[in-house]
């Protein structure tokens, strides 16, 4: 498109005017840069728009006929805008958001029912990978990370932070004791089945300081990619396991999961993160679904 919209606005501004002199004032424009406005928009359609006469001016049959279309632009340039200016009063439209199943179930589906009420508009798609996901070729608008960020054009907002500890359900701890050492989770006598996952190994760094006094990275028995099927064969008494606070703290409230060797345990923390992939101003349902997740997780800590 050759003709921007300054120049649809300073012909139509004319028009309506009846002169250069007071269209200019409207535009808060010079009189002689309204004019050669007029001027560059004739030269790049090859017509004359209007007949500039000493008295005033007259569209000619072609100014007529263009102005129709240039009040139509203009007309829906202005609606656009306005619903963009709604939409940031009462976001709406599909937001894309991508978490880890554990993340999903255990902190994002929960706090669904409150996001909904508050924007009935925004429609909602939940996708849940236990990898890294490409936020471009998946269509993505937000996704949610535990763990530190690799440098990334990705950008990125901090939501909080979650504790891991080691646990066993009291079923385990019936039937294979209730360790008290951290030596006893480790070597080919200790007894005790770990669970643990397959990948990253860095997933497999307990809270515990092992006996060179480095953090105790165990072996796991049973590996699993996913945190949640962890969960549910720690619950099924098949193990113990080394979990985040975000996904269990039901459990513990339950008493279905206890914490271990709490004493030797260290204050470790997962970063949390939201990140998206956007080089100007969010939109309107990214902000609001942030705010609200960072508004609940601020009301309810998941160590509690």
């Amino acid at each position: 498109m050759k003709t921007t919209l300054d120049e649809l606005q300073a012909f139509v501004a004319v028009v309506e005017a009846g002169s250069i002199t007071a269209a200019s004032e409207s535009l808060r424009l010079t009189i002689s840069a309204t004019s050669r406005t007029l001027g560059r928009l004739e030269e790049k359609l090859q017509t004359t728009l209007l007949r500039r006469t000493t008295r005033r001016l007259e569209l000619t049959e072609e100014g007529a006929a263009f102005l129709q279309h240039a009040r139509a632009i203009l007309a829906s340039v202005d609606a656009a805008e306005e619903q963009m200016a709604a939409r940031r009063q009462r976001p709406a439209g599909r937001l894309r958001i991508d978490a880890a199943t554990p993340f999903m179930l255990h902190v994002l589906v929960p706090l669904l029912e409150g996001f909904r009420a508050r924007y009935p508009d925004v429609t909602l798609e939940l996708n849940s990978n236990e990898g890294i996901t490409d936020l471009i070729e998946k269509r993505t608008d937000l996704a949610f990370r535990i763990g530190m960020l690799k440098d990334s054009s990705l950008h990125a907002r901090p939501i909080g932070s979650s504790r891991i500890r080691v646990l066993a359900s009291p079923q385990y701890l019936r039937n294979f004791g209730t360790p008290t050492r951290v030596a006893q989770l480790i070597g080919p006598a200790n007894g005790h089945v770990l669970l643990g996952f397959n990948q990253p190994e860095t997933l497999n760094d307990w809270p515990l300081r092992g006996a060179d006094g480095q953090v105790l990275r165990i072996q796991p028995h049973i590996a699993s990619s996913s945190g949640e099927t962890l969960r549910q064969m720690a619950l099924a008494g098949l193990g113990i396991v080394c979990l985040s606070d975000f996904m269990t703290r039901e459990d513990r409230r339950r008493g279905s999961l206890v914490p271990l060797l709490q004493k030797q345990t260290l204050d470790v923390r997962q970063p949390i993160s939201a990140i998206y992939y956007r080089n100007t101003a969010l939109a309107s349902r990214i902000t609001c679904f942030l705010d609200h997740v960072v508004d609940v997780l601020g009301k309810k800590p998941f160590d509690e």
